[in-house]
């Protein structure tokens, strides 16, 4: 299904959390992970970004020495926009979610900024409910027990989230 254990993805974190993973993954059962899709590393995106500051200020200079200086502001304006849409891609690139399931236990844990968030729940307690989007909504893919609910997948497509639901809901009903 080409699932795959995710995490973070800057710095020294990177060799720990291989090493951990390796152990992870020998021990469990199932773990998939589920992580936003970064075509574009840190680098790269300060690069597309800056490429584009170049040849948007060089024609905008372009048309205010030619007399068309009203065209600075609505570029600075874009320009601005669009890096601080970089700036939220970059702040939120290593978000992502990871399953694991071993025995009785369902461990869910979420990686937000610099947090890790851990949820455990009894195997036999646990289920998997995926809704199918509606309209305009998309799919969620959820994981009840005891009053606890814990959302999975938020960045995958509906359809891969649909894939997973089905490969989870297999995976715990199999003792």
């Amino acid at each position: 299904m080409g699932l795959r254990f995710a995490g973070p993805s800057k710095g020294v974190r990177n060799g720990v959390f291989r090493a951990v993973r390796k152990v992870v993954e020998a021990a469990a059962d199932l773990t998939p992970g589920a992580r936003r899709n970064n075509s574009l590393s840190s680098v790269g995106r300060f690069l597309v970004l800056g490429s584009l500051a170049v040849v948007v200020v060089a024609l905008s200079l372009g048309f205010a020495f030619d007399g068309a200086w009203r065209v600075l502001p609505p570029a600075g304006l874009r320009l601005l926009v669009v890096a601080m849409k970089f700036r939220y891609l970059e702040r939120h690139a290593g978000y992502y979610y990871c399953m694991i399931v071993r025995g009785d236990q369902v461990v869910i844990e979420r990686w937000d900024r610099e947090s890790v968030s851990r949820f455990e729940f009894n195997r036999d307690w646990a289920q998997v409910v995926f809704r199918e989007p509606r309209g305009k909504e998309s799919g969620r893919l959820t994981l009840p027990s005891h009053g606890n609910e814990v959302e999975f997948g938020i960045h995958l497509t509906d359809e891969r989230r649909a894939a997973v639901a089905c490969r989870m809901k297999e995976h715990l009903s199999i003792r």
